[in-house]
């Protein structure tokens, strides 16, 4: 998908502002809403790009929270699901997959943890995802199990986690190949 084919968001697009006007002050104030009894920091950043609604309000102040602080881990973006990214991390570790498979199995409250964890492991592989999927992700996570969106996040990632898609695997793999040599 090219750049102005992008579903929009307003908290990602804002995102990547501050990461192209290398706007470090505010990257480290939402770095810093990860840490516990410090996320309400970063409403400041996010609330002006979010719609104002009385139902639902705060979980979507705390997704917005929840992708500000992980975007500012690690401001690139990219295509890749954070899935796609940990398939490709999890070449070269074993372990990569136990945690996948904890992070498909977290519950709400523990997402932050596993996230971190997983966009640390990503940035160091110098892969990019996509921010704007990550937050969509996000607002679905745990949403009443009702068809047709029975667990419709957690089987999204596990497609892109362990489904034969060799073709953009190869790509990626190609793209961080030349990035890091």
């Amino acid at each position: 998908m090219s750049d102005t084919q992008k579903p929009t968001d307003p908290v990602v697009d804002h995102l990547e502002r501050l990461a192209r006007d290398q706007d470090r002050a505010t990257l480290a104030l939402l770095r810093s809403s990860l840490q516990e009894g410090r996320s309400l920091e970063g409403l400041r950043v996010v609330l002006p790009f979010l719609k104002r609604r009385s139902e639902g309000a705060t979980r979507a102040e705390d997704d917005a929270l929840l992708v500000a602080g992980l975007f500012a881990l690690h401001p690139e973006s990219g295509s890749l699901s954070l899935a796609s990214a940990l398939r490709i991390v999890a070449r070269e570790s074993d372990s990569v997959e136990l945690r996948f498979r904890a992070l498909l199995g977290a519950d709400r409250q523990d997402l932050g943890t596993h996230l971190r964890h997983a966009v640390t492991l990503i940035a160091s592989r110098g892969l990019a995802i996509d921010w704007r999927d990550l937050h969509t992700t996000l607002r679905f996570w745990d949403r009443p199990a009702q068809p047709p969106n029975q667990d419709r996040a957690r089987r999204e990632w596990a497609r892109d986690f362990w489904s034969d898609d060799t073709q953009s695997t190869a790509t990626a793999t190609a793209t961080v190949t030349a990035t890091t040599a």
